[in-house]
């Protein structure tokens, strides 16, 4: 059905990818993975006829049904992809922040696939829209449909971009790391769909991916790709069990298992001993209708419900829930983000500082990396004069967190635009560790990241906190991850605290069905 034949595609002198060489069958799952940076969302955004105006086909084409859709030395067919883009192939996106409109509603955009595409009424737009909402497994979807995309959380945002790409039953959807936002219950529930889909309809799917688990369980077969090349492809299992690569082997061997590492015995935390650097009592945190602005409802919503919780000096508390469970809402109360709350929160850390899930969008695209790392230096300088450094100081202090993130002198008048997911995340952490904070609340920081860079990054943190003697809320819907990170770990359900307890305790013996399910299902 699809034929990609010695595809290269460059910008400028640089090649993003070299010489492809891929084939998917009707009604095959192909899954492509590799690290950040690899040509993976390239290749594919240059079969959906996405890709930008500066990148050029300089080698071989690509065909859709023997149709040739693409190819070296032709200007780009824009009618020709009309007719295919949508209709015969869509495309999940990996950010749907970044993907959909945030001045219109989500059941408007959705319904455009079908205005553009079918001859049918306002209310057989709408009542489809529903459906495929509910297919994906959003609850309450008539306040879905009315929503704006800054009023879902990221895995029903994803989950709308999903029920957008469904909603044609296309020949070839393109995934681009389609759960990457989402929880693990979720994630199986996207998964089951794309599945019972590609049964049912017979359509193929390039499924792109960092989470090898992930692509065992839904590919016939698999692509491996490195610097823009393809090196290794095979039936998935041959592929997982005899991989011929050593890259191959790498990348499996990085996957986040259930194999804890022990910490070092001087810097464990003693739960009996240790003193608190974070409590929280009867917490209750709410959100105005329409938001907390001052143009803002009356009527509040209670999205965290009686949570207490401590968290002790040197310690890695994890944070594991679904999608929209308050996991986020409850980060924001604890750094005094949203104020709308009841309950106590003690925390001894003035200033605690946040890593975020998604470093492109929360590093500002204009600056280079010096100017963003001092950012907090002045920030801070600003609201306790005690703390106040020269412009020299927080220079030398901005090279040496750049050293201690692992990146070289020479990164310091890059911009983030210039720097890998995996650097950009490095500059993150970087930030929120520079002003010194004794807590720090990661947000998924290693959900957007390919297997490689999360065992990076994972690695990198707990050897920070081993050296500044750190306090985490580690906050992720991956539990291999958690259990990797975390001394004891917290689970949500629906705004409420349903479990806590030591990491390996919770584990052999989880006490709530809740946790049972999320523990079978990951």
């Amino acid at each position: 059905m699809i034929r990609i034949e010695d595809l290269t595609v460059a910008f400028g002198e640089t090649e993003a990818v070299k010489h492809v060489n891929l084939e998917l069958k009707p009604g095959e799952i192909l899954g492509v993975v590799g690290e950040s940076g690899s040509g993976k969302s390239v290749t594919a955004l240059t079969l959906m006829g996405l890709i930008s105006e500066e990148a050029r086909i300089t080698t071989g084409r690509i065909l859709f049904d023997d149709v040739v859709l693409a190819e070296a030395g032709r200007p780009k067919d824009k009618a020709l992809y009309r007719k295919y883009q949508g209709d015969r192939m869509s495309m999940i996106f990996q950010e749907p922040m970044t993907s959909l409109n945030p001045t219109w509603k989500v059941g408007r955009q959705v319904e455009e696939t079908l205005r553009l595409h079918r001859d049918l009424s306002k209310e057989e737009r709408r009542r489809q829209v529903l459906d495929a909402f509910t297919a994906v497994g959003l609850r309450d979807v008539e306040k879905v449909y009315g929503s704006y995309p800054h009023e879902l959380s990221g895995g029903m945002r994803q989950r709308v971009m999903i029920a957008m790409a469904v909603i044609l039953h296309p020949g070839l959807i393109v995934a681009d790391e389609p759960t990457t936002a989402l929880d693990v219950t979720i994630q199986n529930q996207i998964i089951e769909l794309l599945r019972k889909i590609n049964s049912e309809q017979k359509n193929t799917m390039l499924f792109i991916t960092h989470d090898l688990n992930l692509a065992r369980r839904i590919c016939q077969r698999i692509a491996v790709m490195k610097d823009g090349r393809v090196v290794e492809t095979g039936p998935t299992e041959e592929i997982f069990e005899t991989p011929r690569e050593a890259y191959t082997r790498r990348l499996i061997q990085a996957v986040p298992s259930r194999i804890k590492k022990t910490r070092k015995t001087e810097n464990a935390v003693s739960p009996d001993k240790a003193d608190n650097i974070l409590e929280v009592r009867d917490l209750n945190v709410y959100y105005r209708e329409g938001g907390n602005s001052l143009f803002a409802g009356k009527r509040k919503h209670c999205v965290v419900e009686n949570a207490t919780f401590d968290i002790k000096v040197g310690e890695i508390l994890g944070l594991v829930g679904e999608s929209g469970c308050g996991k986020t809402s409850l980060s924001k109360a604890i750094l005094r983000m949203n104020k709308n709350i009841q309950g106590s929160i003690v925390c001894r850390e003035p200033y605690p500082q946040m890593i975020f899930q998604d470093p492109y969008s929360s590093l500002n695209p204009v600056k280079t990396v010096g100017w963003l790392l001092k950012e907090p230096l002045r920030a801070l300088g600003r609201l306790d004069p005690s703390r106040e450094m020269t412009e020299a100081d927080m220079e030398a202090a901005a090279y040496d967190m750049l050293r201690k993130v692992g990146m070289e002198e020479s990164y310091f008048h890059r911009r983030p635009s210039q720097l890998s997911g995996g650097q950009r995340q490095r500059i993150s952490i970087g930030q929120a560790l520079i002003t010194r904070p004794r807590l720090v609340i990661a947000d998924e920081p290693v959900s957007a990241l390919d297997v490689t860079m999360q065992a990076q990054i994972m690695e990198l943190m707990l050897e920070l906190q081993e050296e500044l003697k750190l306090s985490y809320l580690f906050i992720s819907h991956d539990i291999n991850v958690i259990y990797r990170m975390s001394d004891r770990i917290m689970v949500m359900q629906r705004g409420r605290i349903v479990e806590i307890g030591d990491t390996e305790g919770v584990f052999r013996n989880p006490g709530q069905e809740y946790t049972k399910l999320l523990l079978k299902e990951s």
